[in-house]
């Protein structure tokens, strides 16, 4: 079955087409535009900015991921599109366009809960993948662990309580002047300098549950910042990447640990932007391998936002029978449907 997944949550505009069935799971065309240097203008993204990028584009990826793949839309088996979370503006640019184009050729139409597709990425580059297993969703906009029961059932056992991973890691590149997206210039300062350097706030949260709290560690690293700046004194960058960076690894590594303890699960699955962090996945490594775990982990290039996950886990919604009418809308919250 042939599925075209599109994707406009955030700021990046991508069309992909894979091929899947109960054993084949192939990516045969992935096409993303990027909006990075648009936004490392502003340092961040721009929502509305992001809006009308995603409305220049998207026709014509999706063109492009048809030809890159040899396909005509008469061969789609289903359209699937990020409904949520993300940002309202963005993500309605994609619902309207795949409704559009679904309706118009009748084709199956079918909602993607963004989250469920970073975790779907992990199926692409491991076709033996099958749950249940442990997922840890680690991006700009969230951290969470999930209890994964089946390809469409997801049950979220811990979360940051405010600010993400991915967001931390880029508000302190910026402030030192690491170029957007920050976290990934953060990600190869951090070996440079000393991860002892700085004591830092644990994002770890204390207590019975698997939960986070990033604004704290925020908060203590900005302070750093500016008592160094007021004092007139240099603050090593590197160093303070490195204590950083190591802080919030050690954290997400305690929390997912604690998780596989509770569960019991033997295969932990680790995606989203911040994923591709290589302390991180260094770090989790090490934690599956000290306790018989496999870990799995896609590709960098799927951990980022990209169509291909978005159509992986519409083959399964669609598989489950989880299809979508006119009526289909967008939502920046996690909260839709019931999934």
């Amino acid at each position: 079955m042939y599925v075209l997944g599109l994707e406009s949550s955030c700021d990046e505009t991508s069309a992909a087409i894979v091929s899947m069935d109960s054993e084949k799971r192939e990516i045969l065309a992935n096409i993303v535009a990027s909006q990075i240097e648009t936004h490392r203008l502003y340092g961040g993204v721009v929502p509305e900015i992001a809006s009308r990028a995603h409305v220049e584009v998207i026709s014509r990826i999706t063109r492009e991921a048809l030809e890159t793949a040899g396909l005509a839309l008469s061969d789609i088996g289903a359209i699937a599109v990020t409904t949520h979370p993300g940002l309202i503006g963005a993500l309605l640019v994609g619902v309207n366009f795949a409704k559009s184009l679904a309706f118009a050729n009748d084709i199956p139409l079918v909602s993607v809960n963004h989250i469920h597709a970073h975790v779907a990425a992990a199926y692409l580059a491991n076709p033996t993948l099958r749950p249940p297993f442990l997922a840890l969703v680690v991006s700009g906009g969230h951290t969470s662990l999930y209890r994964v029961h089946d390809e469409v059932t997801f049950e979220e056992i811990g979360a940051t309580r405010d600010d993400a991973a991915g967001e931390a890691f880029d508000k302190i590149g910026r402030v030192i002047g690491m170029p957007y997206p920050g976290g990934a210039a953060l990600d190869k300062l951090a070996y440079e300098g000393d991860p002892k350097a700085f004591k830092l706030p644990s994002p770890a949260l204390a207590g019975d549950d698997l939960a986070f709290s990033f604004s704290g560690l925020k908060t203590a690293a900005l302070n750093l910042i500016n008592s160094a700046t007021q004092k007139g004194e240099t603050l090593s960058h590197a160093d303070l990447a490195a204590s950083y960076t190591d802080t919030i690894v050690r954290a997400i590594t305690q929390k997912a640990g604690e998780a596989l303890d509770r569960t019991g699960d033997r295969t932990l699955v680790v995606a989203g932007g911040v994923a591709a962090n290589s302390h991180l996945r260094a770090s989790l490594q090490r934690l599956c391998e000290a306790r018989g775990v496999k870990l799995v982990a896609p590709p960098i290039s799927l951990c980022g936002d990209n169509g291909a996950m978005v159509a992986a886990a519409g083959y399964f919604e669609h598989q489950a029978g989880h299809l979508s009418d006119t009526s289909l809308n967008a939502s920046a919250s996690d909260l839709m449907q019931g999934r």
